[in-house]
Formats: C-alpha cells, structure tokens, sequence
C-alpha cells in the first residue's frame, strides 16, 4: 500500500521561511551568543517550528541546513567557531559530520515528539515541549558526536583534563544549554500557538491552543 504525504503551499511557505530565517541567523550575530570555546545558539528555535509544522521531514530539512551552516563555521562561513576550526584540522570529515549530523537528527526526533505530545494535550505545551527537545537534542547529539568522533584526540583530551565524561560534558555546556533551551521553549511554544490560531498547522492538528 502506497501512502505518499505532500505539504500543502502554506507548510512549504513555512519551511522556506524558515530556511531563510535560519540562513539568516546563521550569517549574522542573530543566530549565536558566542561565549569561551562554546557558542549559545538560537537557531533550534527555526528548526522546532518546522518540526511543528511539517513533522519529522520538515525538521530534518530545517536541522540540514542548521548541521549545513554550523559546519560553514568551521572554515571561516558565517562567523569561525574555534572548536570546529580546531576540528576541520583534526579531520576534517568528522568535523562535518560531528556538526551536520546531530542537527539532521535533531529536528527528525522532534517532529516525532511533537506528534506525541499533540495526542496527549494543546497546542501550546506540545510546542514548548518540542521546543525544549530541540535544544536539548541538539546539546545531547552534539556532546555525543564530539565524544564519540573526537574523545581520543590530545584537543579533547586536555579539555576533559581526567574528569569524569559525563560530568565534563554538563560543566562544558552548562549556561549556555540552560540558555538555549529555556528560550527555545518559551518562543516555540508562543509562535506553534500563534500558527495555530492563524490555522497554519495542519488541519488534524490545528486545534486552538487553551
């Protein structure tokens, strides 16, 4: 049995929107705050919102372009990241894959968890609910891909300096994930709600947010 889904103009208006926006984002100090080897980074705000509004595809298209862009950063495209610059001279391979692939899956995840929570309550807690998975996906993917690809490396060794994985990884990101998904649940869950009552959301889920 053949099931095919096609997005409607407005989700494909949506996600261009928010492919521009994150391409925006990307090439001005819009997207990121940066602070020490770490940056804060706003864009899995665009990525959660495509997630709501085109599921797992449309996330994983929107988290392409976040992994597309975050890479460009490693060579000097839309700002230079000295951690991935430290990384594209390691190898740069799994630079680019360290920074494309948890973004990819990032907004594939959460278009799944937004499916989820749109069973079980409204608009807006879906949203919110998305929003926090979206960056706290991205952190956990992130510090997963950089310890699994480069924790052999003396870079990474001298960073943890003998401590405990895992305790590393919560000092490393520590405000800065705060930050990202504090904000990224407040404003994901006010513009799903706000798409909702413009009817932008697709009719099975465009139930006005309580």
């Amino acid at each position: 049995m053949k099931t095919t889904k096609k997005f409607t103009t407005s989700q494909l208006t949506m996600l261009g929107l928010m492919s521009g926006i994150l391409l925006l984002m990307a090439y001005t100090p819009l997207g990121y705050l940066n602070i020490g080897p770490l940056a804060i980074s706003f864009n899995v705000i665009p990525v959660a919102v495509s997630a709501v509004v085109l599921g797992p595809t449309g996330g994983a298209i929107a988290g392409a372009i976040f992994g597309l862009t975050s890479f460009g950063q490693c060579i000097g495209i839309g700002g230079t990241s000295a951690m991935g610059a430290m990384l594209f001279s390691i190898n740069p391979l799994l630079a680019f894959l360290q920074r494309f692939l948890p973004r990819l899956l990032d907004g594939f995840c959460i278009g799944y968890i937004y499916r989820f929570m749109r069973k079980k309550t409204n608009v807006y807690v879906s949203c919110a609910v998305t929003g926090f998975f979206s960056a706290f996906l991205n952190t956990l993917f992130f510090m997963t891909a950089l310890i699994g690809m480069f924790g052999n490396t003396s870079y990474i060794k001298e960073m943890i300096g003998g401590q405990n994985v895992i305790l590393f990884c919560c000092a490393f990101v520590g405000i800065n994930a705060v930050c990202e998904m504090v904000s990224s649940t407040v404003i994901t869950g006010a513009v799903g709600a706000a798409l909702s009552r413009a009817h932008l959301l697709p009719a099975a889920q465009a139930i006005p947010a309580k």
